[in-house]
């Protein structure tokens, strides 16, 4: 029951998300996000997209929607992080529409997950949940070969072992748990650190 439950609420957050979403969008100019990522974003997410650092997320290939609306948290101050939000603070709606448009376009470079074992655990929790905590399956919002729904929930194929733990770590402290975050605290807060760690390593790997 507990778990019927869970599912149903994260499918009734992604519904209410979308129903939210404002019926004129910002206008997206890919070559304007171009010269906007060369001169602000690149140093951390890579020209491309392909972050070199595990400390900071690669965006090739993720949602355009997905990369505006955080933007747009990290700028209003939903989302938490002094770096990001100053940022953030000169970008206008158009140009973080722009950048994500940019950075949709991207090609991720594939990743590989560096322990086989822990690959392996996480895969049972990324496609089967956890009935007993009451966690469900990541490919419901994140699908299975992990490219998220997009706008309401991130492209995660490929991604930092290390960005992806430090982000479930984050929802389950509350550090991340407004806007559409809360969904992930509440699935967060019920998994242990072997559980983040192994299915972070599944995520790398994911192509």
């Amino acid at each position: 029951m507990k778990y019927g439950l869970a599912l149903a609420l994260v499918m009734l957050s992604a519904s209410t998300f979308a129903a939210d979403e404002p019926a004129a969008q910002p206008k997206a100019d890919p070559a304007k996000g171009q010269q906007i990522v060369t001169q602000v974003c690149a140093a951390c997410h890579g020209a491309d997209g392909n972050s070199a650092s595990p400390a900071y997320p690669s965006l090739a290939g993720q949602s355009a929607g997905y990369i505006s609306a955080q933007l747009a948290y990290f700028k209003d101050g939903t989302r938490k992080n002094p770096i990001m939000a100053g940022f953030a603070a000169s970008l206008s709606a158009d140009d973080m529409s722009s950048v994500g448009a940019y950075f949709e376009k991207q090609t991720p470079k594939p990743q590989a997950a560096k322990s086989k074992e822990l690959a392996q655990q996480g895969e049972k929790l990324y496609r089967g949940g956890n009935a007993a905590k009451a966690v469900p399956a990541c490919t419901a919002c994140h699908l299975a070969n992990g490219a998220g729904i997009p706008r309401q929930y991130p492209r995660l194929a490929g991604q930092h072992t290390d960005y992806t733990l430090t982000q479930l770590k984050a929802f389950a402290s509350g550090e991340r748990n407004k806007g559409n975050a809360g969904v992930m605290a509440g699935i967060a807060e019920r998994l242990s650190e072997a559980d983040m760690k192994s299915v972070a390593e599944y995520i790398a790997g994911l192509r």
